[in-house]
């Protein structure tokens, strides 16, 4: 076989073969604490995610259930005890992106609001975790604050509370 020919073989099998792909789901929980016109938030570590603030909250552990994950992530990540007060919503998203191995890395997140009211605890930083401040803000001056767009969905959620408990893209909500 001449070298012209073991190089389209390859070719060819490399078309055929499938597409590796890394499926990757991630559930969380956040609280909405709103309390004398400020929320409660947590910024994030620069050094793992996208700088700004963003709702208090993290992933589930397994078999954690989500009340009871958001009751957790708000004491770790802001030193406060907290009551679920009520289901807000929820929200996904989908993105996908090819790793440097070249594997295609297809994730989704599913994130799980609720409102939360301050029980005890004392208001601190998480150190070591995934966010390094936590601070009230006041609700009039978020739009010039650094902030992830969960923090604008979360307040929309609070502020809408559609029935379904889901937001559709371009304002509405989704029913």
């Amino acid at each position: 076989m001449t070298e012209a020919a073991a190089e389209q073989e390859r070719g060819q099998r490399q078309e055929q073969e499938p597409e590796q792909v890394r499926r990757r789901l991630r559930v969380a929980a956040y609280g909405v604490c709103v309390r004398d016109g400020r929320v409660l938030l947590a910024h994030n570590a620069p050094q793992l995610y996208e700088p700004g603030w963003t709702m208090p909250g993290g992933g589930l552990e397994h078999g954690e259930d989500p009340v009871d994950a958001v009751v957790r992530e708000l004491e770790e990540e802001t030193g406060y005890q907290v009551a679920v007060e009520r289901l807000l919503g929820t929200d996904s998203f989908r993105g996908r992106r090819t790793l440097d191995s070249g594997v295609t890395d297809d994730f989704q997140a599913l994130r799980i609001l609720y409102e939360v009211r301050v029980t005890g605890g004392t208001l601190r930083d998480e150190v070591g975790g995934s966010t390094d401040r936590a601070a009230w803000h006041p609700l009039a001056e978020l739009p010039s604050l650094q902030r992830v767009e969960l923090v604008d969905l979360a307040l929309r959620l609070y502020r809408e509370q559609p029935p379904a408990g889901r937001l559709a893209p371009g304002g509405r909500q989704a029913g």
